[in-house]
């Protein structure tokens, strides 16, 4: 991969992902994806055809041998993500089903449910990394795609708000169920979710939903980006492996996650990376580590 030092976050295109419409896909550092969500005059709103190629976005990151860390953040200055375009699933009949009676209404804006609860899920699924690099407006939708990422982090000027009460319906894409296993306190994510009130970065940092605070955009994507290439350099066996067993043992018992890493340590342990790590220790070297 093509690597470019600009502060901006912008590197080369990769030729591979130039036929989505709606993001762009560079490499600003050897093996780092940042992923632009590019609808900027809307407050990068997701419509249907969004998150349909969100999903295929970081299916095709997480199968890319040469990306071993991601970077998400959206364009313009203004927003991250403004969640939702309403106006635009209203008009399109997205969760409509007009002439049907309600069981087959409801069939099929469950299929469509889960269609999208599916596209979003693709990026905690991916089995690279995810940072977060959060700025401006950041509502709804926002707060459920920064609940799949591995690592938050957000500008100063960032405007969270889980805004799906305000609109006549719970949230139903992934931010009641991940957001209280983000944070320590049930008791604040029933505050913001019930609400549907602002909260500030500041506020995200203090409850533990972000783990960084930045001055502007241009520094929160830099950060990420910082980030990302520390994780890249590093064994990519290692570092997918423990994305994978946390994950794990978020949704699992400790018995249960204890019996899994078993596993998966039996295998990982007798790969090429844990030899070329201990023997980069004991010779002082920086280790290089094949393509996973």
């Amino acid at each position: 991969m093509a690597s470019s030092s600009s502060p901006s976050g912008a590197g080369s295109p990769l030729a591979a992902y130039a036929s989505y419409k709606h993001f762009t896909v560079s490499s600003p550092k050897p093996f780092v994806a940042h992923v632009q969500i590019q609808r900027p005059e809307k407050l990068n709103a997701f419509t249907e055809a969004m998150w349909l190629e969100f999903g295929s976005v970081f299916r095709q990151l997480s199968a890319d041998a040469d990306v071993q860390a991601v970077v998400l953040s959206g364009a313009g200055d203004r927003a991250f993500t403004a969640g939702l375009d309403v106006q635009s699933a209203a008009q399109d009949g997205t969760f409509t089903a007009k002439d049907l009676d309600p069981a087959r209404k409801a069939k099929k804006l469950r299929a469509q449910i889960d269609e999208f609860q599916s596209s979003i899920g693709a990026m905690e699924k991916c089995e690279k990394p995810v940072i977060c690099a959060i700025h401006g407006i950041a509502l709804g939708l926002a707060v459920d795609i920064s609940c799949c990422a591995d690592i938050r982090i957000c500008a100063s000027n960032t405007r969270f708000a889980v805004k799906e009460v305000d609109i006549g319906m719970a949230a139903d894409i992934g931010t009641l169920a991940r957001l209280p296993k983000i944070v320590g306190s049930v008791s604040w994510v029933k505050d913001v979710c019930l609400t549907a009130r602002d909260f500030s970065a500041q506020e995200a940092l203090a409850a533990g939903f972000v783990s960084q605070v930045h001055e502007g955009k241009e520094k929160t994507v830099q950060a990420a980006l910082d980030l990302a290439t520390t994780l890249a350099e590093k064994s990519p066996v290692a570092v997918q492996g423990t994305k994978e067993l946390l994950n794990h043992a978020r949704d699992h018992s400790t018995a249960d996650n204890l019996r899994y890493t078993q596993l998966w340590n039996s295998v990982a342990v007798q790969g090429a990376d844990f030899s070329s790590a201990i023997l980069s220790v004991l010779k002082k070297q920086k280790p290089r580590y094949a393509k996973l």
